[in-house]
């Protein structure tokens, strides 16, 4: 039980993977209800296929012998899993926007990257769910964060050199340091 804790908490705040894959979404995420839009879709899809690809590799793969074609299975996989994950989210909360999203889904390569490492680990399928929750969960704190962070930036006098998306990557790059901060947390 405290390993798929440490997994959770690992993948949410220390081995965030947004920052590293994810800057795409990260800076196209504009207001506060498609900030939350995106970071809800994106935890469902992260945990979707993060466990139909284990399913999928340990059953299938695996036994076959295709571990080496893990990448071109899981991208089409992901990509079609998009579409049906935004279908539920628009159900369950129809006031949520969800125009816009599905390009910015299929351009995180962050969901792939849980994908990928969660299946090369081996750990199991609890390990995987408890990863790709925590990439959800940490991709989901960094897009409010960063969302934050924006609005603080329009209120202050930025040179005009700086304005727009340049300040807006050094934020970005200033968020990722700031993450690796939590590596101290738990040793190995």
């Amino acid at each position: 039980m405290t390993d798929m804790l440490l997994t959770l908490f690992s993948a949410a705040l220390i081995s965030n993977f947004v920052l590293p894959l994810a800057v795409d979404p990260l800076l196209a995420a504009r207001s506060r209800s498609q900030v939350h839009a995106l970071g809800l879709a994106t935890t469902v899809l992260m945990v979707l296929s993060g466990v139909l690809s284990y399913l999928l590799d340990y059953y299938v793969l695996q036994p076959l012998a295709l571990t080496a074609l893990r990448l071109l299975v899981f991208l089409p996989l992901t990509a079609l899993l998009i579409r049906p994950v935004l279908i539920l989210l628009t159900r369950l909360r129809p006031t949520m926007p969800s125009d816009g999203l599905w390009l910015l889904l299929l351009g995180n390569a962050g969901v792939l990257g849980v994908v990928l490492v969660g299946t090369l680990n081996g750990k199991g399928l609890l390990h995987m769910i408890a990863l790709s929750l925590g990439a959800g969960l940490g991709f989901w704190l960094v897009l409010s964060l960063f969302s934050d962070l924006r609005q603080r930036i329009a209120e202050n006098d930025i040179p005009l050199p700086f304005r727009g998306l340049p300040v807006e990557l050094i934020s970005a790059g200033l968020m990722a340091v700031a993450f690796l901060g939590f590596n101290a947390m738990i040793k190995a």
